[in-house]
C-alpha cells in the first residue's frame, strides 16, 4: 500500500508540475492584458474543473482598474464596474486585505460571501469558491476567483493548485496591466499630440475654441463638449463655446465659481469625472433646464495658463456610457494645451487691436509722422507727412529722412546713442521738401517695437507760425527796449530833480506819490535792462561786469526793493543767509535782478499772510542761494518748460496768468552765464523752491568799487 500510494503521489506531483509549465508557456506568449486574462482563467477553469470565475486586475492603489468574468465559457464584458462589489463587500475584498487563499465549500454558510444585490450571480443558490490573491513584489495586483455549483466540491488541494497558478499567472498578469498602460499611455499622448497640432494652427480666438471643441469630441467619443472662460473678476464662468445638441442655448450662459461641476473643478483647480450626475451633489441641474439638455455623465478639467486656471473644458454623455479610465488624462492634457492657445489667441487679438488703434491715431495725427529703421529708410509714413515734405507714400518709402531735414546729433547723441538707450529727444530743424520752401520743424524722436523689431518713430510737427510768433515777441521786445529808454531816462532824471527840489519839510503826501514813482520807474528800468541783457546773452556776449560782492548785500538789495509790494499782500519776508559765506564774483545788478524776479514771482502766487523765505549757504566751490515760497505750487508737467522764453505757466484756477514770460528766462541766462546753475523744486499745495548757484570769488580777487 505504501508503495502505491508514493506512486500516486508521484504522478499527481508530476501532473501538477506539467500543469505549471503548460500554464507558463501559454502564458509567455501573450501581452495583451484581456487575452492573458482569458487564458489564466480558462486554464485555471479547466484544472479545477469550475464553472465559473474571475479576475480582478487592480492598480497600485488597490482599486479595480480591468476585470474578466466568465460563465460557461462565455465572457462577460464590462464586468469591471459589477466585479467593484466584491473588492468593497465581499470575498475578493477578504483576500485583498488579508493577502492569501481562500476556500468557501458552502458560501450560504460563510459571511465573506456576498452575492452582488443584481445580476445573474444573484439567481444561482449556494456553491463552493476557491479566491487567490496574485502578488508580484510585494503588492497585490490581481484577484482570482473561481466557483462551483455544488457544495463542498472543492477541496484544500483544489485550493493550493489555484494559488499555484495564481502565483506563476502573477507576472503574467503585471507585465499585461504594464503593456496595457503603455498603450493607453501611448494612445494618450497620442491624441493629445494630435490636438496640440490641430489647436496651435490658428491665432483666431473663434478658431481655436472650435478646434478644442472638435478635438475632444474625436478623442473621448463624446455627444457634446462645452467650454467656459473665467470672467476677469473671477467671481463667474461664462460658455464661450459649444458643440453637440443645444448648444446655441449654452453659449453666453454664466455661472458662479464654485457652483456646478464646473465651478468645483475651477475652484479646486482639479479635474473630475462624474459617471452618473443624479448621485453627485455638485452637479448644477440648472444649466440642462435652461438649455433642455439632458447630462447623464460629466468629464470636466481646469483650462491652465501660465500656472493659473482660466476656465473649464467639459465632455458630456460618452457614447459608451461611460468615461474610460484615462478620459480625465486626455481632457487634462488637451486643457492644458487649451490653456496656452486659448492666452496665444486673446494676446494676438489685443495686439491686433492695439495695431488697430496705433493705424488710426497714425494717420488721423495732426502731425506728421514716419517710422524709419536705425538708418534712417523710411518704411512707414501717414498722409501728414506725405502733405508736409510734398512727396506721396511710394517715394517716401524709397527715400531717408536724412534727406529733406537735417538731425541734431548732439541731442540725438553719436551713433544714435541716447535714442539706444531709450531716451526720448526733442530738437528744432528745418525741413525742406519738395517744393524746395524750408520750413521750421520740431522733431520727436524714440524707439519703438514695431513687426518684431526695433524701429524708430520720427514725429515732425510745422513750428512756422510759433517762429513767425517768436519774432514778432523778439520784435516788440526790441522796440519796447528802444522806444522806451529814452523817455524812461528822462522820467528818472526828473523824478530825481524833484526830490531835490522837495523841501526838508515837504507833505508826506508829495513824498509817498513820488516814492511810488519812482519805484515804478525802478521796475520799469529793471524790465528795459533784462530785455537789453536777455538780448545780448542770446547773442553770446559774455557778462559785462563780474566783481566780488558779499552775499548778504546782494539779499538784503533784493529785499529792500519788494518790500513794497511784500507788506502790501500782508506777506513776510526772511532772510536765511548763513554767517560767514565768501564773496561771490558777479554782475552786482544782474545778479541783484535775478533776486528780485524770484521774489516778485514768489509774491505774485502767495497769499495774503503767507511767508517768503531768502537764504544762501555754500556749496562746494560754489554758493547756493535760493528763494522759497508756500504757494500753490506748481504742476510736474510745467516743471521743465518753466524756464523757457515766453512761457507762462498757468498755475491759477483761471488760467489767466500775467505777465511777458521773460523773468525766468532772463534768470537762467543770468545764472548760466555766470558758470552757475538755477533749477526749481515744487509740490503742488506745498509751495516752490527757486535756487541757483554762484561761484565763490577767488582769494586776492579786487574788492568792489566804492
Amino acid at each position: 500500500m505504501m508503495a502505491t500510494d508514493a506512486v500516486r503521489e508521484g504522478n499527481r506531483t508530476r501532473a501538477f508540475l506539467d500543469l505549471l509549465v503548460h500554464v507558463s508557456r501559454e502564458l509567455a506568449s501573450a501581452l495583451d492584458l484581456r487575452l492573458v486574462l482569458e487564458r489564466v482563467l480558462k486554464l485555471s477553469l479547466e484544472s479545477v474543473s469550475g464553472s465559473s470565475g474571475s479576475i480582478i486586475v487592480l492598480d497600485d492603489q488597490g482599486n479595480p482598474l480591468d476585470s474578466i468574468l466568465l460563465i460557461k465559457d462565455r465572457v462577460i464584458q464590462e464586468a469591471t464596474q459589477q466585479l467593484k462589489f466584491t473588492i468593497d463587500k465581499g470575498l475578493a475584498g477578504w483576500v485583498l486585505k488579508n493577502r492569501e487563499p481562500a476556500l468557501i465549500t458552502d458560501t450560504s454558510l460563510d459571511k465573506r460571501w456576498q452575492a452582488p444585490p443584481k445580476g445573474e450571480q444573484a439567481k444561482v443558490g449556494p456553491k463552493s469558491v476557491v479566491a487567490a490573491p496574485l502578488i508580484v513584489r510585494e503588492k497585490v495586483v490581481g484577484i482570482m476567483t473561481l466557483t462551483h455549483p455544488e457544495t463542498g466540491f472543492f477541496t484544500q488541494d483544489h485550493l493550493d493548485l489555484v494559488q499555484a497558478i495564481s502565483d506563476q499567472a502573477a507576472f503574467a498578469v503585471y507585465n499585461g496591466r504594464l503593456y496595457a498602460e503603455s498603450l493607453r499611455r501611448a494612445g494618450v499622448m497620442t491624441a493629445i499630440a494630435e490636438s496640440a497640432a490641430a489647436i496651435g494652427a490658428s491665432l483666431q480666438l473663434d478658431k481655436v475654441l472650435q478646434t478644442i471643441l472638435e478635438q475632444t469630441t474625436q478623442a473621448l467619443e463624446v455627444e457634446a463638449v462645452s467650454l467656459a472662460l473665467v470672467e476677469p473678476g473671477e467671481k463667474e464662468l461664462v460658455f464661450r463655446a459649444a458643440t453637440g445638441e443645444r448648444s446655441k442655448e449654452v453659449v453666453g450662459l454664466r455661472i458662479k465659481v464654485g457652483q456646478g461641476v464646473a465651478g468645483w473643478v475651477v475652484k479646486e483647480g482639479q479635474g473630475l469625472i462624474v459617471q452618473d450626475t443624479e448621485q453627485d451633489p455638485r452637479f448644477y441641474s440648472k444649466v440642462d433646464e435652461a438649455t433642455g439638455y439632458k447630462t447623464r455623465a460629466i468629464a470636466c478639467a481646469p483650462i491652465r495658463a501660465r500656472g493659473k486656471v482660466i476656465g473649464v473644458l467639459e465632455a458630456l454623455n460618452p457614447e459608451a456610457g461611460s468615461f474610460a479610465g484615462d478620459a480625465l488624462s486626455v481632457l487634462d492634457g488637451i486643457g492644458n494645451l487649451a490653456g496656452t492657445a486659448i492666452e496665444h489667441a486673446q494676446l494676438f487679438e489685443q495686439m491686433e487691436a492695439a495695431r488697430t488703434r496705433y493705424r488710426e491715431l497714425f494717420e488721423d495725427s495732426v502731425d506728421a509722422i514716419l517710422i524709419t529703421d536705425w538708418e534712417g529708410n523710411i518704411v512707414e509714413a501717414n498722409r501728414q507727412a506725405e502733405l508736409l515734405i510734398g512727396f506721396d507714400e511710394e517715394t517716401l518709402h524709397k527715400m531717408n529722412i536724412h534727406h529733406f531735414h537735417k538731425a541734431d546729433y548732439k541731442a540725438l547723441g553719436k551713433d544714435l546713442t541716447k535714442l539706444k538707450e531709450g531716451a526720448s529727444v526733442s530738437y528744432e530743424s528745418i525741413l525742406q521738401g519738395q517744393s524746395s520752401n524750408e520750413v521750421g520743424i520740431e522733431v520727436y524722436v524714440h524707439r519703438i517695437l514695431m513687426d518684431g523689431g526695433e524701429q524708430l518713430q520720427w514725429i515732425v510737427r510745422d513750428i512756422t507760425e510759433r517762429k513767425n510768433l517768436d519774432s514778432l515777441r523778439e520784435d516788440l521786445a526790441s522796440m519796447i527796449y528802444h522806444d522806451l529808454r529814452s523817455p524812461l531816462a528822462n522820467v528818472v532824471s526828473g523824478l530825481d530833480v524833484l526830490e531835490m527840489m522837495l523841501p526838508v519839510d515837504q507833505d508826506p503826501t508829495i513824498r509817498s506819490v513820488l516814492d511810488i514813482a519812482m519805484r515804478s520807474t525802478e521796475r520799469v528800468q529793471r524790465l528795459a535792462n533784462s530785455l537789453l541783457d536777455t538780448s545780448r546773452m542770446e547773442a553770446g556776449q559774455s557778462i559785462g561786469n563780474p566783481e566780488p560782492s558779499a552775499v548778504g548785500d546782494l539779499v538784503q538789495a533784493a529785499l529792500d526793493a519788494v518790500a513794497t509790494g511784500a507788506q502790501a499782500k500782508e506777506i513776510k519776508l526772511e532772510a536765511g543767509v548763513i554767517k560767514g559765506l565768501p564773496k561771490v564774483l558777479v554782475d552786482i545788478e544782474m545778479i541783484r535782478r535775478v533776486l528780485i524776479n524770484l521774489l516778485e514771482n514768489a509774491i505774485k502766487y502767495s497769499g495774503e499772510g503767507q511767508k517768503i523765505t531768502v537764504g544762501a549757504r555754500r556749496a562746494g566751490d560754489f554758493v547756493e542761494f535760493w528763494v522759497k515760497d508756500e504757494a500753490r505750487g506748481i504742476p510736474k508737467n510745467e516743471l521743465e518748460r518753466i524756464f523757457e522764453k515766453f512761457a507762462r505757466v498757468q498755475m491759477g484756477a483761471s488760467g489767466n496768468t500775467k505777465g511777458l514770460g521773460l523773468g525766468l528766462a532772463f534768470c537762467k541766462l543770468a545764472v548760466e552765464g555766470h558758470g552757475g546753475e538755477i533749477w526749481v523744486e515744487s509740490e503742488l499745495g506745498k509751495g516752490s523752491r527757486f535756487a541757483f548757484t554762484m561761484p565763490i570769488a577767488r582769494t586776492g580777487a579786487l574788492e568792489p568799487a566804492k
